[in-house]
């Protein structure tokens, strides 16, 4: 075994891709300890381009940036939409996220794609008739 392969520490960055924001959290791999967290919010001024591909690009590179602090070189990517009654797709910002990880220098392992299902669960919000705009 060569010397680079044991000191390679690995971690899994869960990505929470909404219409409404893009949120990187990078945890190790029981997901216990969170090693560093971004969101599309901590990145622009405006509420509007949140989830925007931008904004999840430069939290990407910013995640990155600790991580490299950490000594933490390789990830496993955990992509999550809305799920459960809400958009089953994830949004604008997971493949740009994930491209920022990638080109940033952190070795990609395994990318799953975990949007919670709902098995006919709970009632969706806006009542009897609808959401009236």
């Amino acid at each position: 075994m060569s010397k680079k392969s044991k000191e390679e520490k690995w971690a899994i960055a869960h990505i929470l891709s909404s219409y409404n924001n893009t949120i990187i959290t990078v945890t190790d791999l029981s997901g216990a300890e969170t090693f560093a967290k971004c969101s599309g919010g901590m990145v622009v001024k405006t509420s509007r381009e949140e989830s925007s591909p931008y904004s999840a690009m430069q939290s990407g590179f910013r995640v990155s940036r600790e991580l490299r602090d950490k000594g933490i070189y390789g990830v496993h990517i955990k992509v999550r939409g809305p799920g459960g009654h809400k958009a089953q797709t994830p949004g604008p910002g997971a493949q740009a996220a994930i491209r920022a990880l990638a080109r940033a220098g952190l070795r990609i392992g395994r990318i799953e794609e975990v949007t919670p299902k709902s098995h006919d669960g709970s009632r969706r919000k806006g009542g009897h008739r609808g959401r009236r705009v």
